[in-house]
């Protein structure tokens, strides 16, 4: 862990630096014991080209994953579907037609995560994907700590192998992590679903490890 003074540095850079100073609360101290679980459906796996057409988090105090403080948003993407798409996430040219522009949404998203560090699986994808429309807002990217699900999960099973097989492959897959952890699993791809799977083994590997 930094020490406390470059914490703060880093903080006082950061802010002199915020394009929008409504989002200076993303870099005070998180609240104790609370997370923030988010998930994106995107129209492909393109972090240049590709666009978010939803977005789901979920907030988690304790041990609680609450399901009713939760945000979703529709976002109308700036290119058009594809078939493949809509196989994928279920969601129509129709259905995101309706949805908010692309900046309105992180303002909506960062005023629902504040300070609180974000969870998920396969986290990085998303972050990036999200760190790509917030950047032209702030000229910073989201500062929060991040939490893999998959990489606790990863220390949770290597622990238990034998001292000679640690640090090995170990099956990550989503379905995999759900039914090994006792956890519900849905299959399609839903930010909202995804979101909760995410959140719901975050707080089971936490009582784990």
């Amino acid at each position: 862990m930094k020490p406390h003074w470059l914490r703060a540095l880093r903080r006082r850079w950061m802010l002199y630096h915020l394009a929008d100073p409504h989002f200076a609360f993303m870099y005070d101290e998180p609240p104790k014991s609370e997370w923030v679980t988010v998930d994106c459906e995107t129209t492909g796996l393109d972090v240049r080209h590709d666009r978010i057409i939803s977005i789901a988090a979920v907030r988690i105090v304790g041990n609680r994953l609450l399901t009713s403080q939760r945000l979703e948003l529709l976002v109308r993407p700036e290119r058009a579907m594809t078939a493949e798409n809509v196989r994928v996430h279920r969601l129509r040219e129709q259905d995101v037609a309706h949805g908010i522009d692309a900046a309105q949404a992180m303002r909506r998203l960062m005023d629902f995560i504040g300070s609180r560090p974000l969870v998920g699986y396969y986290l990085e994808f998303d972050i990036a994907m999200l760190n790509r429309e917030i950047w032209p807002l702030l000229g910073l990217r989201l500062p929060q700590p991040k939490i893999e699900v998959s990489a606790m999960y990863y220390d949770f099973r290597n622990r238990q192998l034998p001292a000679h097989l640690r640090g090995g492959t170990i099956d990550l897959r989503f379905a995999t992590m759900m039914n090994d952890l006792g956890l519900p699993h849905r299959a399609a791809h839903d930010a909202l679903d995804d979101a909760v799977m995410a959140g719901l083994a975050f707080v089971k590997l936490r009582s784990l490890l």
